[in-house]
């Protein structure tokens, strides 16, 4: 097994990988992010308690992605620490926006989306489903 492979899952990674999607899904059902109609009082300036668990979240994830690889030698499960250059372009900005108008409408995010399976709510479905058609509609469409 190629330890410098990041994409190789031992059994230490997948149950960190569940232990930390587990801890992901609580928080999203704790903040309530599951439900679409908050996330709609959200996104019409109405309820301001999605920011402070956005901003939050950001805050942390930044502290960790630039903070783990200047504190620690190695990721603790082995591999290595890996960037992403961001790259803006056209696609970026309109798959931003598409986003932003399906989010707005549907008032469901992808990650709070599949929590809120989780809760109960199997109407949410639908809206994976769309999720799922337009990954597939671009996947399809999309040159490399």
């Amino acid at each position: 097994m190629n330890n410098l492979n990041p994409h190789t899952l031992s059994l230490p990674k997948a149950l960190f990988t569940l232990a930390a999607g587990a801890l992901f899904g609580f928080g999203l059902s704790l903040a309530t992010m599951v439900q679409p109609d908050v996330v709609l009082s959200f996104l019409r300036f109405q309820d301001w308690g999605l920011m402070l668990v956005m901003g939050g979240a950001t805050g942390l994830a930044m502290v960790a992605y630039k903070g783990f690889p200047r504190w620690l030698r190695r990721p603790l499960l082995g591999g290595q620490f890996l960037t992403q250059p961001a790259n803006w372009n056209r696609q970026t900005v309109i798959g931003s926006a598409i986003f932003g108008v399906g989010w707005g409408l549907s008032g469901v995010c992808p990650g709070p989306a599949i929590a809120a399976l989780g809760t109960g709510n199997t109407d949410i479905l639908w809206a994976l489903g769309g999720i799922v058609l337009g990954a597939l509609a671009h996947g399809l469409t999309a040159r490399d």
